[in-house]
């Protein structure tokens, strides 16, 4: 460091010095900020532990199935009903927009943390699925919320690759969920002690309060004319301020939903009675071919920021039903290959369309159409488990079902390419600019 860059640094205020971190199999970070830092991290550790109740219900379903006597037909019934509990989040999200991000979120991982918990108490299939109906609404408004706060805090070059990043991390813990999985049949109460496990975020409350900052553009539009005072404003807003936005946004969320949910909910299933994988080989498989699969969300959320959201976002979101299709009709090993490509792609395309979701609204909405499009894609996918459910009937086979939904999944893209603008390396003012809302 030359003399010049010495006195830059020393006049830099420390909570503005920046630096990166090498974070081993994720490679290097972006450079932040001690204020960013502590959002990325924060946002991480909310990404993690909903990522481990979803991974749960999807692994140990065999497990839940046998132990609240849940019938074959059932299955995809119960998953589309729970999956309905995301639907809640568009009646808690909008919240962060009037009171801010940094108090909903706590709220949200408290409430998200003990319905699941509660879950490992649940005496019968109707008390299970209502416990987590709960427990997803507020993983759905946590989510938004802190992705959120993340967008709103990091600088623009470098958003495709930290959404990347949280999407990866996040995703471990899913891993975590598949190696204590491997456990189920030891581990005292079985699924039910997989499930109390999810307790352990509560005891992260209060040093949460202390550490987590308010979003730097919501503590600026808070002291200006545009601050909302009223929880319907903002979703008015979202309905008035960019319609075609929103219509596209909506409509890729539930075709994309529609055909792939149901191939990630059925497939620890497929690999258990089609490949004869025992839980143990579930999990070994999902440490394994699960660590470089999640690499999508880091290498495209970083090549979107180079070469844009909307070439890199359409391709993945092309390949991964193919991929899905493939892996759904071989009875050979190739199918750990096929379902490694199909978590890549399918991972990045969802760190795409997440940057989408958040760039494409302002400040005063941008909580609420976070949670609009959770509610789309809930929907969507809800109503492609039950056509699922439709359709094993015909087939008598979950599999071929499946590979019969992912043909929709195949819309997704072509909406996205033919009707997505770009927003990479772009200011959210200049992406999306207030237009006129309410103002108290």
């Amino acid at each position: 460091m030359d003399e010049s860059q010495t006195a830059i640094a020393l006049e830099t205020p420390p909570d503005e010095v920046r630096f990166s971190v090498n974070l081993g199999l994720f490679g290097r970070t972006p450079e932040f900020t001690r204020r960013q830092w502590r959002v990325f991290l924060i946002a991480i550790t909310a990404g993690f532990f909903d990522q481990y109740d979803r991974a749960l219900f999807s692994l140990a379903l065999k497990q839940i199935q046998k132990g609240l006597k849940v019938a074959e037909g059932q299955l995809g019934v119960m998953a589309s009903l729970i999956r309905l509990g995301y639907l809640l989040s568009f009646l808690i999200t909008p919240l962060a927009d009037v009171f801010g991000r940094r108090r909903l979120l706590l709220y949200t991982i408290f409430g998200y943390t003990l319905f699941t918990g509660l879950t490992a108490i649940a005496p019968d299939e109707r008390t299970f699925v209502l416990f987590q109906v709960l427990s997803r609404g507020f993983a759905g408004a946590e989510a938004t919320v802190a992705l959120v706060i993340l967008v709103e805090e990091v600088d623009a070059g470098v958003r495709g690759w930290t959404i990347g990043l949280l999407g990866a991390i996040s995703s471990v813990g899913y891993g975590i969920a598949a190696l204590v999985f491997a456990g189920v049949n030891v581990i005292p109460y079985g699924w039910r002690g997989l499930y109390a496990l999810a307790l352990i975020p509560l005891v992260l409350i209060i040093p949460l309060r202390r550490a987590l900052p308010e979003s730097h553009r919501f503590e600026e539009a808070a002291h200006t004319t545009r601050r909302l005072s009223s929880v319907t404003q903002p979703i008015r807003a979202l309905f008035v301020a960019y319609p075609g936005r929103l219509l596209l946004l909506l409509s890729a969320s539930f075709v994309g939903n529609m055909g792939g949910n149901a191939a990630g909910f059925f497939f620890p299933l497929y690999l258990q009675n089609a490949h004869g994988y025992t839980p143990g080989n579930v999990t070994t498989l999902y440490f394994a071919g699960g660590a470089i699969g999640i690499m999508g969300n880091i290498i495209v959320g970083r090549l979107s920021d180079r070469f844009g959201r909307r070439n890199m976002g359409s391709l993945c979101y092309l390949l991964a039903p193919i991929m899905t299709i493939l892996m759904y009709n071989t009875a050979s090993r190739v199918v750990i290959p096929l379902w490694v490509l199909q978590l890549f792609f399918d991972t990045a395309a969802s760190t795409i369309f997440n940057a989408y979701a958040a760039e494409l609204f302002p400040t005063s909405h941008r909580s609420t159409a976070g949670s609009a499009l959770i509610v789309a894609g809930t929907t969507g996918g809800a109503i492609g488990l039950f056509i699922e459910a439709l359709l094993f009937r015909y087939t008598q086979s979950h599999w071929i079902a499946v590979s019969y939904l992912t043909v929709i999944w195949m819309l997704a893209p072509l909406i996205m390419y033919f009707g997505f603008p770009e927003t990479a390396g772009k200011e959210l003012e200049a992406i999306s600019p207030e237009q006129g809302i309410e103002t108290v």
